[in-house]
C-alpha cells in the first residue's frame, strides 16, 4: 500500500525554499514522488495522510553522543545498557531524531543496540557504534567510563583491533584533553606522542576505518587532519591553518557548541536555563566552559563562513533534548536557520556515510521524516512542535492533538 503525506508544507533539506501545499508519496518504506499537490491525484487504495499546512522535513540526527555516565559499581551494566535503549528510543519517538553517532561507550552498548535496531528487534533510530573512546594513560575524561587508556604504538594498535573485533563502525581517539575534567585534563594540551598518533591513524586507514578526532587545539586538529581524521570533534580553539587544512582535506567539523555554551549565567531561554541547572556542574567547571566559549564561538564562525562541512553533535544528554539545544546554539553563534537544519539532517547521514539513502527528502530516499506544527526556517525552536515521526514511511509517533498515540511494537527479529 502507498501512504500519501499530502498539504504538506515540505522542506527536503536540499532546495532553502519550503514547498508548499506539497505531497510526498511513500512506498515499501521509500520516497517516490515529491510534487506540488495539483501534480498528483491519490488512488483509491491509497493510505493518505493529510498535514494541514505543517511542515514536513527529513528527521533530526544527533552525530556525537554518549550513553549516560554511569558507575558500574551502582548501576549494573544489564541496567545501564536498558537505559541506553529506552532513552535512544525515546528521543525517536519524542524528538524525532532519527540517527545517532556514538563518540565513546563501554562495553560496546551501542554495537547491541546498533544490532538490535537494524535487525528490526526494536523500532529505533540509526545507530553508528564506537565502542569505548581511546586515550592515553593519564588521558580525558578517564571518569566517564568510556575510555580505554593506552600507551604505545602497539598499545594502540591492540586497542582498535578490539574495537574492530568487537563490531564497531567508526573508531574514536581522544587525542586532546577537554574542558570537562580534573586540572591536568586541559584542552589546551595533547595526550599522544607522535609516534602513538601515526600508529593508531595508520591502523585504521589499514583496517578501512575512518577516525573520530577528539581535537581541542590547533596542534592535535591540524594533526589529526594531515593523518587522515575522517571527522574533527570540538575544534574549541583553531587557527587559520585549521580552516585552510579542514577544506583541503575535505574533513568534517562538529563543533558541540553545548560544552562550552550551556552553563546558567550563558543560558537565553528556558529551555537552556533547565538543562544548564540540572547538569549540576561545579562552579570550577562552569568557570572552564565560560573562559572557552568566546574563542569557541569565533572559530566555530570563522569555519561556518569559510564553508567548512560541519554537521549537528551534541555531546550532551538526555539524547531527546540534546540535538535540540545544540541547534539552538548554532542560530545563536551566528548559523542561518537553513545551515542548522542542513546539519542536522542531510549533513548527519552525510558524515555517517549514508547520505544516498536519508537526510533528504528525495525520491529513492528511506522515509525518515518528521512534521512539526510551525516553520523551522522562521526560529529553529520550532522543531520542538513535533506532530509526527514517520520512520521507514511508517507513522511510529503521533502527537496531534486528539490524535491517539502510535503503539510501536518490537517486530519479530
Amino acid at each position: 500500500m502507498r501512504t500519501v503525506y499530502k498539504n504538506a508544507t515540505v522542506i527536503d533539506s536540499v532546495n532553502p525554499e519550503p514547498l508548499p501545499q506539497g505531497v510526498v508519496v511513500v512506498e515499501d518504506g521509500k520516497i517516490t514522488r515529491v510534487c506540488g499537490g495539483d501534480a498528483f491525484t491519490p488512488e483509491a487504495q491509497d493510505e493518505v495522510v493529510d498535514l494541514n499546512g505543517s511542515y514536513l522535513m527529513p528527521g533530526l540526527w544527533d552525530v556525537h553522543v554518549h550513553p549516560d555516565y554511569l558507575s558500574l559499581s551502582t548501576n549494573p551494566l544489564p541496567e545501564q545498557t536498558a537505559l541506553f535503549g529506552h532513552r535512544l528510543r525515546a528521543a525517536l519517538f519524542d524528538s524525532g531524531i532519527m540517527g545517532f553517532r556514538c563518540a565513546g561507550s563501554h562495553n560496546y552498548m551501542d554495537v547491541a543496540w546498533r544490532n538490535a535496531f537494524d535487525s528490526g528487534q526494536y523500532v529505533g533510530p540509526h545507530l553508528f557504534a564506537s565502542g569505548h573512546f581511546l586515550t592515553t594513560t593519564g588521558g580525558h575524561f578517564l571518569t566517564s567510563g568510556h575510555a580505554l587508556e593506552c600507551d604505545g604504538p602497539y598499545g594502540f594498535v591492540k586497542a582498535i583491533r578490539e574495537q574492530i573485533k568487537n563490531g564497531v563502525d567508526h573508531i574514536k581517539l581522544n587525542l586532546s584533553g577537554g574542558i570537562i575534567g580534573p586540572k591536568w585534563d586541559l584542552h589546551t594540551q595533547s595526550f599522544y606522542l607522535d609516534e602513538e598518533l601515526q600508529a593508531a591513524f595508520e591502523i585504521c586507514r589499514t583496517r578501512g576505518f575512518k577516525v573520530m578526532a577528539h581535537a581541542t587545539h590547533p596542534g592535535v586538529v591540524k594533526a589529526a587532519i594531515r593523518l587522515g581524521a575522517h571527522s574533527i570533534e570540538h575544534g574549541y580553539i583553531m587557527d587559520d591553518e585549521c580552516i585552510e587544512l579542514l577544506l583541503e582535506h575535505d574533513t568534517w567539523l562538529v563543533p558541540t557548541l553545548a560544552i562550552s555554551q550551556l552553563t546558567p549565567k550563558q543560558a537565553t531561554n528556558d529551555w537552556e536555563s533547565s538543562f544548564a541547572l540540572g547538569r549540576g556542574w561545579s562552579h570550577a567547571l562552569c568557570c572552564r566552559a565560560e573562559m572557552a566559549a568566546p574563542v569557541h564561538s569565533e572559530w566555530f564562525g570563522k569555519a561556518l563562513k569559510a564553508g567548512v562541512k560541519m554537521a549537528l553533535g551534541s555531546d550532551i544528554r538526555p539524547l531527546k533534548d540534546a540535538a535540540l539545544l545544540e541547534m539552538g546554539l548554532w542560530t545563536r553563534n551566528g548559523a542561518s536557520t537553513w545551515q542548522t537544519l542542513q546539519a542536522a539532517t542531510r549533513n548527519g547521514a552525510a558524515i555517517c556515510g549514508v547520505g544516498d539513502k536519508l537526510g533528504t527528502i528525495e525520491v529513492g530516499k528511506i522515509a525518515d521524516m518528521i512534521v512539526v506544527k510551525e516553520n523551522p526556517l522562521k526560529d529553529i525552536h520550532n522543531v520542538r512542535k513535533l506532530e509526527l515521526v514517520i520512520k521507514d514511511g511508517k507513522i511510529v509517533s503521533d502527537k496531534r492533538p486528539g490524535k491517539r498515540k502510535a503503539e510501536v511494537r518490537p517486530s519479530s527479529p
